[in-house]
Parts: C-alpha cells; sequence; structure tokens
C-alpha cells in the first residue's frame, strides 16, 4: 500500500475511535511513557499539543511539570518553513496555528536542551523505529538539524505496522509504545 493510501486508511481508523478509547489507550500510552527509561532519565521532554484523534499528550505534558521537567512544544514559524520547540509553563497559553494545530502563543523562548526526549507524533510506526509522519518533514528536518535527541512514539495499536517504508532524509525514532 502506498504512502497516500495508508495515511488515508489509518486516519479513517482514527476517525472512527471514540473519545472515551482515545482517552483509555491515552492514559495506559502515558503509564508506559512513564515507566521508560528514556522518560526517567530525561531532564525535559519536547511533546506536542494533541490534534483531532492523536494520543492525547495534554495529561502528558501536565506530569512532566509536577515531575520537575521542562516542557517545550512545536512552533511552526517563517509562513511554515521550520519548526521549533519551545518552552512552555503554562499549557493554556495556546492558540490554534499551524494547519490547525496548538502551538505556543509565544514565539520564544526556544527550548535549548540538548538531552531533552522528542515525543514523535505520526500516522505509522514499526517495532524498529520506522515512522511516517503526517507528510510535512518538521520532525526529521528538526532532528537532522539537531542530532543526539532521544525520542519515542505513542501509538494506538492499529497504527503499529510489520514495516513502515522510510526513505532517505526519514530518521527512525528510538522506542515505539503502542497500546493494544
Amino acid at each position: 500500500m502506498d504512502k497516500k493510501a495508508l495515511r488515508k486508511v489509518i486516519a479513517e481508523q482514527k476517525r472512527a475511535m471514540t473519545a472515551e478509547e482515545i482517552r483509555r489507550q491515552s492514559a495506559r500510552l502515558a503509564e508506559k511513557l512513564f515507566a521508560h527509561p528514556l522518560y526517567r532519565q530525561a531532564p525535559s521532554l519536547y511533546g506536542y499539543l494533541s490534534y483531532n484523534q492523536e494520543v492525547r499528550t495534554e495529561p502528558i505534558l501536565r506530569r512532566c511539570l509536577a515531575d520537575g521537567k521542562r516542557v517545550a512544544v512545536p512552533k511552526v514559524l517563517d509562513g511554515g518553513t521550520r519548526m521549533e520547540f519551545i518552552w512552555l509553563d503554562d499549557l493554556a497559553a495556546v492558540a490554534e496555528g499551524y494547519c490547525h494545530i496548538p502551538e505556543p502563543i509565544a514565539d520564544g523562548p526556544v527550548a535549548d536542551d540538548p538531552g531533552a526526549l522528542i515525543l514523535m507524533p505520526g500516522l505509522a510506526f514499526d517495532r524498529g523505529g520506522g515512522r511516517m509522519g503526517y507528510g510535512g518533514g518538521f520532525y526529521d528536518r528538526y532532528l537532522s538539524e539537531h542530532p543526539g535527541h532521544p525520542t519515542v512514539a505513542l501509538c494506538y495499536g492499529f497504527q503499529l505496522l510489520d514495516h513502515v517504508e522510510m526513505a532517505e532524509h526519514d530518521i527512525p525514532v528510538d522506542a515505539v509504545l503502542w497500546s493494544e
């Protein structure tokens, strides 16, 4: 199945989920993340703000702050040409941004922790770290410009595939956690 068809199939499966299914599976995934060594070792988390039927990240970001970790989330800048992570101490200080995705209202301060764990969004993953994103390439560009960050992806069980085709510029994630 080509990427376009796969994106459509996964998007349909996500839209079929109820709000309760999303909440329940997100809570399970959060617990898996909190128990993972990459989370426990990270001084900060570069997360993302959930959009549509993505795994709910707000409870994760709140827990990070309660655990004493710094939190940053992405903001698309320069007319959609680049993404930066912006430190976010107040999870209410966000508004609809690029492609209607929530992002920080402020343009700074830009996050600057080379040891931060990056939570990777995406449409499909495989156990080997293969990732198919949403097609914008923001995370792959960011990681190629800021190498060395540990990365983890959270996904619903149907997003975990046997194999995800990756292009030469695609960067695999270090760990994929999925719900059953």
